[in-house]
Formats: C-alpha cells, sequence, structure tokens
C-alpha cells in the first residue's frame, strides 16, 4: 500500500478526530482514505456526466428517437405493480 504524508491545521485535525470519536472510521488514516475515495468518485461521476452532457450538446436526440424513448418509457411504466 503507497503512503501519502501530509500535514493539516490542527482546527482540521480536531474536526478529523471528532468523526473518528463519532464512529465514522477507526483511525486517521482510514478517514483519510474514506475522504479521498469519496472524493475521487465525485470527481470521476462528475467529469463522466460533462462528457455525457457534452456528447448530447455534439450530437442531440433527434425527434424520431426521443419519441420512441418516451413511448419505451410509458409502456415500463404501465407495466408496474403499482
Amino acid at each position: 500500500m503507497a503512503q501519502l504524508v501530509t500535514r493539516i491545521d490542527e482546527a482540521l485535525a480536531l474536526k478529523v478526530d471528532e468523526m473518528i470519536l463519532s464512529g465514522v472510521a477507526e483511525n486517521r488514516s482510514e478517514l483519510v482514505r474514506l475522504g479521498l475515495e469519496q472524493m475521487i468518485d465525485r470527481f470521476e461521476r462528475e467529469r463522466t456526466g460533462a462528457a455525457i452532457a457534452d456528447a448530447y450538446a455534439r450530437i442531440p436526440q433527434s425527434e424520431s428517437e426521443s419519441a420512441g424513448l418516451d413511448s419505451a418509457t410509458r409502456a415500463l411504466v404501465n407495466e408496474e405493480p403499482w
């Protein structure tokens, strides 16, 4: 496992320790790993979303594609047992 060394100010360290005492993580290293994983996940999701939005902006759906999707969506909703 790779090791990262960093410095943080005392106020941030106190907040980290509060979270550990609250049971969010067992120790500082675990809490930092969790935070980094969440930040990376959010970054990747935002990047993917931006790429999808860009693709639709460059090549928008045609009217026939949209109509077909609307029909398929209605059919799926009608099949639900609610």
